[in-house]
């Protein structure tokens, strides 16, 4: 994990790579828990035998069950010790780009496209993220995320 003391000391680093998540299972678990909590309940995610004949050859996780660890990628990859508060701000650009069989191992990769003072002393970042699964060079996703820190 990466640590900043300041928000303006994380500011400083536009234009970097900034910091690599720890590694994250997906669980059949986590899958189906999602599908009941979104209500998306497709077999290829939730029926294991009939996965098994189907295009990926197991259940793969949902695009969005992917893109929702974002929180726990950042929390793993960075902390910036004079901070109260973190919010997300939202998405500007979102690609699934390969399948997330369960099983599979991910983490992600921190790029800080940009960061601007807000209000209350805060910092608007963009953060290009890129979610990689162990051995494999293609992403399963990459996401331009928003988010809002106040010290």
């Amino acid at each position: 994990m990466k640590t900043f003391q300041t928000l303006a000391e994380l500011a400083a680093c536009v234009g970097q790579d900034v910091a690599v998540s720890d590694w994250l299972t997906v669980t059949q678990e986590q899958i189906n828990q999602f599908a009941e909590a979104t209500g998306d309940r497709q077999w290829i995610h939730i029926d294991p035998e009939r996965a098994k004949a189907g295009p990926f050859g197991a259940p793969i996780a949902h695009g969005f069950l992917t893109l929702s660890l974002l929180p726990q990628f950042f929390a793993t990859a960075l902390h910036v010790a004079q901070t109260r508060m973190g919010v997300n701000y939202g998405l500007n650009k979102v690609r699934f780009m390969s399948p997330v069989p369960v099983g599979s191992a991910l983490r992600a990769r921190l790029f800080l496209l940009a960061a601007e003072p807000i209000d209350n002393n805060g910092m608007q970042m963009t953060w290009d993220v890129t979610i990689e699964r162990e051995g494999v060079t293609k992403p399963v996703c990459v996401a331009q995320s928003m988010s809002r820190s106040y010290p």
